[in-house]
């Protein structure tokens, strides 16, 4: 059988990444082998941020990702910070830029910061098309059953992701390794996705599928309000856009969520004064001023007030309208699931983890880093930021153990 230090399970992220920082720390000699069943690494990096990558978020702080333990990324992220990184792509020469928000870019190709990370672990062996069945321990180690047969490792990282973007390959792999051992998880399910709704709701979203505007979504429960002012996409499922894939991680189904369309104009004021200088358009043209004219015009529609003058409605009606465009209160049915969620809720809890190595508590030499792990990021760079921390922290404790 052969026999390898250690062994990590997954090219993405956060395993190409803590392939390097084993490297980059421990001692020369040391023997590490990472395998994944894809044909290439890093294929979820290779897409994202529509090919150029947003590989970090300087605004990645510990409250802007969720779990069932709000504190446990925040070693990790301290011990590992977007300019750390940033210095890695400046080192690399990958010219950047920011976008909005935080948000960091390549300029060109997000295959440079795939060829960055291969470059970083340089001298590791990247086993791909090879698909991992199984790890069991036992005395001297852990037996990592895969299709190119059984390998022996003193230490076994899980870097195999969550279950979004299927057609990409992903699996279950990570949890049922996780089950395996005793390990608790937290119930996944997709994030960052798409939200769709019931009939009445998508009589309006058809015949806008397409319409882009800026809003802002809230949801509340229990005593957390979640707000995001970003833009909204309107389908024929119903909403997407970056304001909603935001709310989606806090929505629980059989939640309402409250839609501003036109933040910070108050509709219903704007309608009243309209009416007082020019009665004789209709509410549609004087919503127009404020919306775009299509939203403009399904609004009035879904009021039952197509074609009606602004003269005719008294201060009542025009406020449901402004209700309806400001405080649009709509309660999804549910998501678009796995098939278009960019990351997974859940996953193994992280009180069976040691926060500052990733390592699991009752398991020595087993550890669990990214995306597998109950840690997610908002929308923005945040969760490979959370792949190339909890990667760190974790090499750099296989790093410094002594064989």
């Amino acid at each position: 059988m052969e026999t390898i230090d250690t062994v990590i399970l997954g090219a993405g992220a956060a395993g190409l990444f803590c392939a390097g920082s084993i490297l980059s720390k421990g001692r020369t000699g040391r023997s590490v082998l990472v395998l994944d069943h894809a044909a290439a690494p890093g294929e979820k990096i290779r897409i994202s941020g529509g090919g150029r990558c947003n590989f970090t978020n300087l605004a990645s702080a510990p409250d802007r990702f969720l779990s069932q333990n709000p504190r446990f990324a925040a070693s990790a992220l301290a011990g590992f910070r977007p300019q750390d990184f940033v210095a890695l792509v400046d080192r690399a020469g990958i010219a950047w830029h920011e976008k909005t928000l935080g948000q960091l870019f390549c300029d060109g190709s997000a295959r440079q910061i795939i060829d960055m990370l291969l470059q970083r672990m340089r001298g590791v062996e990247l086993r791909l098309n090879t698909a991992v069945t199984g790890v069991v321990r036992r005395e001297d180690g852990f037996v990592v059953t895969s299709s190119g047969g059984e390998i022996l490792a003193r230490q076994v990282v899980v870097a195999t992701g969550g279950r979004s973007i299927p057609k990409m390959g992903a699996t279950g792999i990570g949890y049922e390794i996780a089950r395996s051992f005793g390990l608790a998880l937290i119930e996944p399910r997709a994030g960052l996705v798409p939200l769709t709704f019931a009939q009445q709701d998508l009589d309006l979203c058809r015949p806008l599928a397409g319409l882009s505007v800026t809003a802002e979504v809230r949801h509340k429960a229990a005593r957390r309000l979640a707000q995001f002012r970003d833009g909204l996409l309107f389908t024929h499922r119903g909403l997407s856009g970056p304001a909603i894939l935001q709310l989606s991680s806090f929505w629980q189904p059989g939640d309402e969520i409250t839609v501003d369309l036109a933040p910070g104009i108050d509709i219903a004021a704007n309608l009243r004064e309209a009416r007082a200088q020019s009665g004789r358009v209709s509410v549609a043209t004087a919503l127009g001023r404020s919306l775009p004219a299509r939203l403009a015009e399904a609004i009035a529609t879904d009021c039952g007030l197509q074609g009606a003058r602004l003269a005719d409605q008294g201060n009542a009606v025009l406020q449901r309208v402004g209700g309806r465009a400001n405080a649009w209160a709509v309660r999804p049915v549910g998501s678009e699931g796995w098939r278009t969620a960019e990351v997974t809720l859940g996953g193994v809890d992280t009180r069976e983890l040691d926060s500052r190595s990733m390592a699991a508590r009752t398991v020595p030499g087993l550890y669990f880093i990214g995306e597998v792990v109950d840690v997610t990021g908002w929308l923005g760079g945040y969760n490979f930021q959370w792949a190339w921390a909890s990667a760190h922290a974790a090499g750099r404790a296989i790093a410094a153990l002594v064989e």
